[in-house]
């Protein structure tokens, strides 16, 4: 009859010291034990690390058990071990074949409401959490900013007890406490994301371009009362496009290099541009604008793809005419499938970023679609949303931590 398997959970916490692990460890290797798990966390110099192991058939633990216990009263640590059965630990194995989801929280600050209504939705839900992890930097009490970032992600397994409940439930509490909440489904396509496509204004730029021409030409009111039908899906694109052109007629071309040199960059966006081409991603901006503002943050950004609507000018002033097809929001969907195309990568593997409700056809054909400081009507009906920080959000979704972006957090 063959022996029961001894395994222990190895529950180690205290302050956190260099060696520490390879001291602990040592003393298991010195037994040939074989390591089921491990994970260690660090919190404001606090350790906490855990160890699952199986005790070899031909040794006893006692003898294991009693060094490392007397190594970690050397250290200063507080050791805990805990008997798992066989039964236990295959029962935890067979969750291995579960469903795996990624929970980001994007804030300026979080607060525990946030993070326990979160948690309290996700095990409603009947989900485990494995792990919590800090995306943004540490910030200093003493140095408050208002471009400053919170960012946790939470790796979760299992199935959704009803996932439209759940997301409905995250929209509440984002909309009641500030806190933008994500859900992905963790898979290769999520760590795997080459193209991001942006609408240019309104997300790349914190304004309207038409609006900033129209100004200009003496037409401001006119043409800001189309522009807001338009994004809010009142009037059709096309239409409100070519109403708003025709009010420019007569401009002055300066006026065009005026505006782009002026233009408010949104903000994180060169934050996010600058990393997205260290690690190798295409950008695209796929804009109901025009291409001449486009090409402005083509040269300012590095953007790889530039594609909006031509103004047509005559003599030196815009006719009130444009050149060629109209960038309209299936247009736009039409042109991130061509690029996806051309870059030989899957629709799941691209992001597409927007604020109006002409973006909703790119926003839902992506593999991330998300709605950034959008309309209501878009926020709702995009998979994803960004309300709280700026568009450097976009590298949490992925993954990255602000020590990969920038090396001094």
């Amino acid at each position: 009859m063959s022996k029961t398997k001894e395994i222990i959970l190895l529950n180690i916490s205290g302050e956190d010291k260099p060696g520490l692990t390879a001291s602990l460890t040592r003393i298991l290797s010195q037994y040939s034990v074989n390591i089921l798990d491990i994970g260690q966390a660090v919190i404001h110099e606090d350790l906490g690390l855990g160890i699952l192991f199986e005790v070899p058939e031909e040794s006893e633990s006692a003898p294991i058990l009693k060094d490392l216990l007397f190594r970690s009263y050397e250290l200063g640590l507080n050791i805990k071990f805990t008997p798992i059965t066989e039964k236990k630990y295959n029962e935890w194995v067979s969750l291995q074949g579960k469903e795996r989801f990624i929970v980001t929280l994007l804030s300026r600050k979080l607060a525990a409401d946030q993070l326990s209504m979160v948690t309290q939705v996700i095990s409603e839900q009947g989900l485990n959490i494995d792990y919590i992890t800090r995306l943004s930097g540490r910030i200093l009490l003493s140095n408050e900013h208002e471009s400053d970032k919170s960012v946790v992600e939470f790796s979760v397994r299992g199935t959704p007890g009803d996932t439209e409940k759940m997301k409905t439930q995250f929209i509440t509490i984002s909309q009641n406490t500030g806190v933008d909440i994500a859900f992905q489904a963790d898979n290769i396509f999520r760590r795997n994301r080459r193209l991001i496509c942006f609408d240019m204004d309104s997300t790349l730029i914190q304004t309207e371009v038409i609006d900033e021409l129209a100004i200009k030409a003496g037409v401001g009111d006119q043409v800001k009362a189309i522009t807001e039908a338009a994004m809010r899906g009142e009037i059709d694109f096309n239409e409100s496009f070519i109403q708003r052109v025709e009010l420019l007629k007569g401009l002055d071309e300066s006026v065009m290099k005026e505006i782009a040199e002026n233009l408010p960059i949104t903000e994180g966006a060169e934050r996010l541009f600058k990393t997205l081409k260290t690690y190798g991603y295409k950008t695209a901006i796929l804009s109901g604008g025009f291409t001449y503002f486009g090409n402005y943050l083509k040269s300012k950004l590095g953007v790889d793809y530039v594609f909006a609507n031509d103004l047509e000018i005559k003599n030196g002033q815009l006719t009130g005419k444009h050149a060629g097809e109209i960038v309209d929001g299936n247009k736009k969907a039409e042109l991130l499938k061509l690029l996806a195309f051309k870059e030989d990568i899957h629709l799941e593997q691209v992001i597409a970023v927007g604020d109006g409700s002409n973006d909703l056809p790119m926003l839902q054909l992506a593999g991330l679609g998300i709605a950034f400081h959008a309309k209501p009507k878009v926020k709702a009906s995009a998979k994803h949303h960004i309300s709280t920080i700026g568009l450097d959000a976009i590298l949490y979704l992925l993954g990255f931590r602000d020590r990969e972006i920038d090396p001094e957090h």
